[in-house]
């Protein structure tokens, strides 16, 4: 097992690197950088926009530049002088292939250099909205299996009965149904919208969190997060609970189950001794997937309707503005975050079924 982890190691780096690269040079190549968009504000008169937006370190590069404005601001171009301070001040000065081998040079160092507009470290950033996604993620994907394992094999043990079908058209409904919709609808119901007041709808904790005991933050905390986690997790019951419940249907008409049970082991030996191990391996295999689909992408609108900032609004917002350090730091955090978990989920494999061996996989 050993040298299939060193393998797998060894081939992340080139994958990680292959990635980073296509966008890189997909996305320098698109228009609308942070130069144009600078220029965009320089024209249209936005310096008080602009002071807040690109932080302290751009009011000294800007300083000349407000009084020479004027001169330029209505005529057919800006001053080339202007565009190439604008390009200094971004790192826009050097060739493509220089900007890109400095990228990977700073990476490898996790040296994620600092926010275009947000005058911060790109890891000080990524650490102040960790919380919100962690939160989200984990707590949804921790529901969703905790909730849909079970139900797919009972309603595996149990196909073709009353509680298959119903439940199979609930989760269904639930499925296709958006994720937002469920999100407006719990606010209406539990947040102070035309009903109840009980839970909160800003925020990841109050205002007065410090000040609150142990198990009052405790509270605290599950109140503000049990809206999102809940609207997260009702659309993602159907896909995991039907693959399992198919999983599960596969195992036990093979031939191995037959035999288990004609040499008379029980029900509950037969579905948890041997089909249980080798129908949770496809489980498994959608794990990584997912995870990082869960803990990045899929909870940008819960974080926009529920006010609470975290990676999803931050990578949003990134792309919109062109905030390129952000944008990549982000971009190679969590792909080797979601490689590592692949690894890791291999490595479930054999805990799951001893009898893999990946020592013989060649490729």
């Amino acid at each position: 097992m050993g040298a299939y982890i060193l393998r797998r190691l060894f081939l992340l780096v080139p994958t990680l690197i292959g990635i980073i690269a296509v966008n890189f040079f997909i996305i320098q190549a698109a228009p609308g950088g942070p130069v144009e968009q600078m220029i965009a504000k320089l024209e249209s008169g936005e310096l008080n926009t602009l002071s807040r937006v690109t932080g302290d370190k751009s009011m000294e590069a800007f300083s000349s530049e407000k009084q020479s404005l004027s001169t330029y601001r209505g005529s057919r171009g800006v001053d080339p002088e202007l565009i190439k301070e604008l390009e200094v001040l971004y790192g826009f000065d050097k060739p493509l292939h220089q900007r890109f081998f400095k990228m990977l040079k700073d990476f490898i160092c996790f040296d994620f250099g600092e926010s275009f507009y947000k005058n911060k470290k790109v890891i000080t950033l990524i650490k102040e909205k960790l919380p919100v996604s962690v939160s989200l993620g984990l707590w949804s994907t921790f529901i969703i299996y905790l909730v849909s394992i079970p139900l797919g094999i009972k309603k595996a043990v149990s196909h073709g009965s009353k509680f298959d079908i119903y439940t199979s058209t609930f989760i269904t409904i639930g499925h296709a149904i958006p994720v937002f919709l469920f999100a407006v609808l719990l606010i209406i119901l539990f947040a102070g919208g035309n009903y109840f007041d009980i839970f909160p709808l800003k925020g990841l904790t109050s205002v007065n969190f410090d000040e609150l005991s142990f198990f009052g933050k405790i509270k605290d905390y599950l109140s503000h997060i049990f809206l999102p986690v809940l609207s997260l997790s009702i659309g993602g019951f159907a896909t995991l609970t039907l693959l399992t419940k198919n999983s599960f249907l596969d195992e036990i008409h093979r031939q191995y189950v037959l035999t288990a049970k004609a040499k008379g082991l029980d029900e509950k030996s037969v579905l948890y001794g041997h089909v249980f191990r080798n129908a949770m391996l496809i489980i498994i295999a959608g794990f990584p997937s997912a995870f990082i689909g869960m803990f990045f992408s899929g909870s940008l609108l819960i974080e926009v309707i529920f006010s609470l900032d975290g990676l999803g609004l931050l990578g949003f917002e990134s792309a919109i503005t062109r905030d390129y350090p952000v944008m990549f730091g982000s971009l190679y955090i969590f792909t080797l975050l979601g490689l590592l978990i692949r690894i890791i989920s291999d490595l479930t494999y054999t805990f799951v079924d001893p009898r893999i061996d990946f020592e013989t996989r060649t490729g």
